[in-house]
């Protein structure tokens, strides 16, 4: 009994310390540490385009998670920059709570800089994601400009309602949807070419919508070494159903002849305007004397008879001549249906010795028009905006110089507001392909990451 009596004490000493042990470590090695995992980071994208001093820029979700910890315990910031004169850590900011965080950038210069992200867990444990950052420089108009990025060659728009377009560029076949109040990537796109038989670009200018149909139009031109490419003469459809967000998008109809049908019936009358001459081979687009389409609209009050704004030529081809218009009366069965176009009489317009760059009607058939030059891929000469009544013998009045000071230049609107309503705003939207938007001599056609290209969207007051 003595020997078992001293078994059991020993054996009761040695857990009362065990248990002293464990109460003198307290709080600061919890018994489950171990069970924490490494957390984990993810970021929807890698590549992220801003801007000095920009609105609105966009905005990277994040999410993390720990095993064995609640993700609201995590923090998540970022912890380095590569170059911190174009963005410092410190200007990341990451909001919210729970696996899901926002982080946005302010821009601090033009440049590229990549950023650590990093996330914090229990136990001490992190992780970390690079963001290949760039940012362009500072624009007028900041607080009205919003970025479309994914393409840099914005070249037509069309309203779809909620506050959202549809938006094509001259270097792909590629409609984009854009929220036009925020900066960003589109919500959805859709390549026309495979259900067109196309397999090169298209070098889509223009578009109108009638209904619930959009027409869709290529420059028709050579395309810039004077070269002929059939797909660049195609005038096409899409169907829309749905609005905003919700838009959805299947091609109609489409026509591959309608430059041979202008030609043709240009040849008969005369050469009036050159187009046999400015189509010939080896004959660039862009001269004063060229062919290349970049308006279309319908005219006044109709769905079947559609403007060509052409870009070139100007007429007659000098300084000072005046912007061309030709009607296609029969417009909504040469894309629906194959037919030849019936071309009605042209219309020419002082545009102050410039070009269409685009035209656009709203239902009271109120226009503005685009005016560049025939020449100019960017800002380097003079744009202004025009409102028209859509009517022949009426002369369009400029409403405003657009500025020129920052890259890409005015391509498109898209919708036309009631011009009569004081301090009514439309919005325009660059074709910045030619930009060198980063201060690294590249054009921003030519960026190796689709994230990093982007067009510009300003809102302009032209109401009386």
């Amino acid at each position: 009994m003595l020997h078992t009596s001293s078994l059991w004490n020993r054996r009761t000493a040695a857990a009362a310390g065990a248990v002293l042990a464990l109460t003198a470590l307290g709080t600061n090695a919890p018994a489950h540490a171990a069970s924490y995992g490494t957390p984990t980071i993810g970021l929807p994208v890698s590549y992220l385009s801003g801007a000095v001093g920009a609105t609105g820029d966009p905005v990277v979700t994040v999410t993390v998670a720990q095993s064995g910890a609640d993700a609201g315990a995590l923090t998540v910031a970022a912890s380095a920059s590569s170059k911190p004169s174009v963005a410092a850590a410190g200007d990341v900011t990451v909001t919210g709570t729970g696996t899901t965080r926002m982080l946005s950038v302010a821009a601090r210069g033009r440049g590229f800089t990549d950023l650590t992200i990093k996330v914090t867990g229990l136990g001490g444990k992190t992780a970390t994601k690079k963001l290949h950052y760039a940012a362009s420089a500072a624009v007028r108009d900041a607080a009205d400009t919003r970025y479309l990025t994914g393409s840099s060659d914005a070249s037509a728009a069309v309203d779809v309602g909620g506050g959202y377009a549809v938006v094509a560029d001259d270097e792909s076949n590629t409609l984009r949807l854009y929220d036009r109040s925020a900066s960003g990537a589109p919500v959805r796109s859709w390549d026309v070419g495979p259900e067109l038989g196309v397999s090169k670009e298209i070098d889509i200018e223009a578009a109108a919508r009638v209904g619930n149909t959009i027409y869709w139009t290529g420059s028709l031109g050579n395309n810039k070494s004077g070269e002929y490419k059939a797909d660049r003469n195609t005038v096409f459809t899409t169907k829309v159903t749905g609005t905003g967000a919700g838009t959805r998008l299947t091609v109609g109809g489409s026509y591959k002849r309608l430059r041979d049908d202008l030609v043709a019936w240009d040849e008969a009358h005369g050469d009036r305007f050159g187009f046999a001459a400015g189509t010939a081979d080896g004959e660039v687009p862009k001269q004063i004397d060229g062919f290349n389409i970049e308006g279309l609209e319908f005219a006044p009050g109709s769905t079947t008879t559609a403007y060509l704004g052409f870009r070139a030529p100007l007429v007659p081809p000098k300084a000072g001549g005046k912007a061309l218009i030709v009607p296609v009366t029969n417009f909504d069965r040469v894309v629906g249906g194959g037919a030849k176009a019936v071309v009605g009489t042209p219309i020419e317009l002082d545009l102050g010795g410039l070009s269409i760059r685009d035209i656009r009607k709203n239902a009271a058939d109120q226009y503005l028009i685009v005016a560049g030059s025939w020449a100019a891929d960017d800002n380097s000469d003079a744009y202004a905006l025009y409102s028209w009544d859509g009517v022949a013998a009426h002369a369009p009045v400029k409403r405003l110089d657009l500025p020129t000071g920052d890259p890409g230049g005015w391509e498109a609107v898209v919708d036309v507001p009631d011009l009569t309503v004081p301090g009514a705003r439309v919005q325009l939207i660059t074709d910045s392909g030619s930009a060198d938007l980063y201060g690294d001599g590249t054009e921003a056609k030519d960026l190796d990451h689709a994230e990093w290209k982007k067009s510009r969207a300003v809102r302009f007051t032209v109401g009386d």
